[in-house]
């Protein structure tokens, strides 16, 4: 299984340069880039630079994260996603990173569960045509928060199940699997191929509706159980990647160096238990 390093985790400690850098250093093989850091990269640097960043090195990009409160938006808010999504489809095809990481909304109202699927699939489906073009996958995360209008695996699976396009698979996430009770039983029934993206992280023990992101902690420090999720993967045949992603505050105070270096030391330390990973460094 190949790791990744989902720039969340230093997202108040580095930039997308120094992250690049540092990730090279400790043996990562994929990055997922944030939106935010890439426009900020660009300010000084170019899509060739970045380019040749990644042809000159063992890392390369893995997804673009991500397209924020995808559904329920007004027209401009709207506009402002399909604009993001083709600036980032044009982006990876100079550096050829072909997913883009989408999330849904949170806060909306008295919408029925229903009201909810039709919407996201319509909102997911008319994104998926304008990233075909390009070669580019849409990796749907549903949230662990009760109040995101998708906070369960399963409602996740079956939204991007209903799209019924090659281009639309779901991220996993261990900390919103976790936080919300998702169900194991609806991984054990998953396709490996429609899970885009694996994110690994844990958290403090707090109960279900509780729990945000800055109680993530590093994988094996926390309450979630990484075994059975990491043996379900092996069980169904996933075994393409595992990016760490955690915002817990506590860490972006750390020198970057160390995040980076401890985020590939935990995340190998728990997915090494049930595949084999590249230990380059």
């Amino acid at each position: 299984m190949k790791i990744a390093f989902n720039e969340a985790t230093t997202l108040h400690n580095s930039t997308l340069k120094q992250d690049l850098e540092l990730c090279e250093k400790h043996g990562y093989d994929y990055i997922e880039v944030r939106l935010d850091k890439l426009k900020e990269y660009l300010t000084e640097h170019t899509t060739d630079d970045l380019k040749a960043f990644f042809d000159n090195s063992h890392l390369k990009p893995y997804a673009f994260n991500a397209l924020e409160f995808i559904t329920f938006r007004d027209e401009a808010g709207y506009q402002q996603i399909k604009d993001d999504l083709q600036f980032l489809c044009e982006v990876g095809d100079v550096v050829n990173c072909k997913k883009v990481v989408v999330v849904p909304t949170f806060d909306i109202g008295d919408y029925t569960r229903s009201q909810i699927k039709e919407e996201t699939v319509s909102v997911l489906r008319e994104l998926a045509d304008l990233a075909e073009p390009y070669g580019v996958k849409l990796a749907f995360e549903f949230v662990g928060y009760p109040t995101c209008s998708v906070h369960s695996f399963g409602d996740a699976y079956e939204i991007v199940t209903e799209t019924n396009r090659e281009n639309i698979g779901v991220v996993l996430d261990c900390f919103h699997f976790h936080a919300m009770k998702s169900s194991i039983k609806d991984l054990k029934k998953a396709d490996p191929n429609k899970i885009f993206i694996f994110h690994i992280d844990d958290c403090e023990d707090l109960p279900p509706g509780a729990l945000r992101d800055h109680h993530r902690v590093w994988p094996g420090e926390g309450a979630i159980d990484l075994d059975v999720i990491l043996s379900t993967l092996k069980e169904i045949g996933y075994s393409e990647m595992v990016s760490i992603e955690l915002f817990r505050p506590e860490y972006w105070e750390w020198d970057a160096d160390r995040t980076i270096r401890v985020g590939k030391e935990t995340t190998e330390k728990a997915v090494s238990k049930y595949f084999a990973v590249d230990q380059r460094v």
